[in-house]
C-alpha cells in the first residue's frame, strides 16, 4: 500500500493542460494522470468520449469552469448491437454517464483528491438520440460551483449534441470524491 506522502508526491507531478488526447484520458483511466487513489475515468468500452478539446477554470455559462469533449460515433460501437436489436440507439444513460465522467475529470483536474463518484442529477431532458448514422457527439459541461473540503463536490449543468443538434440537457449534475479506501 502506498503512503499518503507517495500519493501527494505523485499528484504534484500532474500539470494542468487545456485539452487532453485519447492517450491522456486512457492514462487517467489507469490511475496515472491524477495519481493513485484520485479521480479516474472508466476504460473502454465504458469511456464515452475520445478527447477533451477544452477545459478551463473560468469559462462556461457561470464563469466557474467549462469542459468540452467529443466522441466519434462508429456504427460498430458495442451498444448498437444490443440496444435495441433492429432499432440501434445509444442508451441515454451512457450519454448522461459521459457528462458525469467529465464533471469528475474536472474535479481531478482542479486538484481535488479522492475517487470520483456520480452523486446525482436534478433534471435530465432527452430531445434526440444517437444512432449509427451519427458522426460526432459533443459534450459540454458548465461548472456552477465546486466545494473542496474533506470531500470535493462539483455542481454543473451539461448538454450533449449529436452532429450539432442538442440531444440531452441536464441541470444540477453532482459529482464528488470519496476517500480512496472506500
Amino acid at each position: 500500500m502506498r503512503s499518503v506522502a507517495e500519493n501527494m508526491a505523485e499528484r504534484q507531478l500532474f500539470e494542468q493542460k487545456s485539452s487532453y488526447s485519447y492517450d491522456d484520458i486512457i492514462s487517467c483511466g489507469k490511475g496515472k494522470l491524477f495519481g493513485a487513489g484520485n479521480a479516474r475515468l472508466p476504460l473502454p468500452p465504458m469511456l464515452m468520449f475520445d478527447r477533451i478539446i477544452s477545459i478551463t477554470s473560468d469559462g462556461g455559462a457561470y464563469g466557474k469552469g467549462e469542459v468540452v469533449a467529443e466522441f466519434d460515433i462508429k456504427s460498430d460501437l458495442w451498444f448498437f448491437h444490443c440496444h435495441f436489436e433492429g432499432d440501434p440507439v445509444m442508451p441515454g444513460c451512457l450519454g448522461l454517464d459521459a457528462l458525469w465522467q467529465l464533471a469528475g475529470f474536472y474535479l481531478g483536474w482542479t486538484g481535488a483528491t479522492g475517487r470520483g463518484r456520480a452523486f446525482g442529477a436534478g433534471e435530465v431532458k432527452f430531445t434526440g438520440m444517437v444512432t449509427p448514422k451519427a458522426k460526432l457527439v459533443t459534450y459540454h459541461i458548465d461548472i456552477k460551483r465546486v466545494i473542496n473540503r474533506q470531500v470535493a463536490i462539483a455542481f454543473a449543468d451539461g448538454q450533449m449534441e449529436v452532429d450539432g443538434e442538442t440531444c440531452y440537457q441536464t441541470k444540477g449534475l453532482r459529482v464528488g470524491t470519496v476517500p480512496a479506501e472506500v
